[in-house]
């Protein structure tokens, strides 16, 4: 079952799905006074890896909530093969965006990479602080989505340190259709995902094309994308075709 309810009024993550449960902090301020939540209405609360449950809010004082569990646990389904996103660094709001967006979609991991014809370069601090700032991203994408997973995100890495791992793609206009592509291997993660590449404007430069010429290549459509849209038309092109491959298994 899937952490999605029509009649909660929010959905939240905590650490523990306790019997009762409090919100404070950020979390509680923001149900109650920008939420507007009251006493009575219920909501769903998940703990960020799968598991989550339904509760009532019984009580609310100043940015805090008391709630209590009004239902046993659920755990929302893991797609497999997993689909992780590895998009280079881009400038402005771009990179935000591609990550609520594809949170929304349910990806499970994203993995920052630093690449030849990146425009943004950061520093080691400045690359923490996007990273941080990406989690935060995710988590509130996953909040408003109503997914009990949330993505994680990786470390800023570069194109090297994923060259070589099985599973990977490349999004290339000379690639397969996502019908053709091959399947991860099966088995122990983190065999049993996809690792999708997707380069900057202007795509990935030829030396680091040939450091992933294992790697399958796949089609994202007739048509060029700029670099916030492909990772979004991948996502969506991997998740479609792994919930297929779920039904055949």
């Amino acid at each position: 079952m899937w952490a999605a309810s029509d009649d909660a009024a929010a959905h939240a993550f905590v650490d523990s799905l306790g019997e009762t449960v409090e919100i404070v902090g950020a979390d509680g301020h923001h149900l109650q006074r920008v939420r507007r939540l009251r006493v009575g209405e219920h909501m769903t609360l998940a703990d960020g890896c799968g598991a989550w449950r339904r509760y009532d809010i019984e009580s609310i004082a100043s940015g805090r909530l008391g709630l209590g569990a009004r239902s046993g646990r659920f755990l929302e389904p893991q797609i497999v093969p997993r689909v992780v996103l590895a998009l280079a660094l881009t400038k402005g709001a771009a990179l935000d965006n591609v990550v609520a967006r594809c949170t929304e979609l349910g990806v499970a991991r994203v993995i920052p990479l630093r690449t030849r014809r990146c425009v943004v370069r950061w520093t080691q601090g400045q690359a923490e602080h996007g990273v941080e700032r990406l989690r935060f991203t995710a988590r509130q994408a996953a909040e408003q989505s109503r997914r009990a997973r949330i993505p994680e995100i990786s470390p800023v890495a570069d194109l090297a340190s994923i060259s070589d791992q099985p599973g990977v793609v490349v999004a290339d206009p000379r690639g397969v259709p996502v019908s053709m592509l091959p399947p991860p291997a099966r088995g122990e993660p983190p065999s049993d995902e996809w690792i999708v590449v997707v380069g900057p404007e202007g795509g990935l430069d030829p030396a680091e094309l040939e450091s992933l010429g294992r790697a399958a290549r796949l089609c994202l459509g007739p048509h060029i994308l700029r670099a916030e849209t492909a990772p979004i038309a991948a996502t969506v092109l991997l998740l479609d075709r792994a919930r297929e491959m779920c039904r055949e298994w």
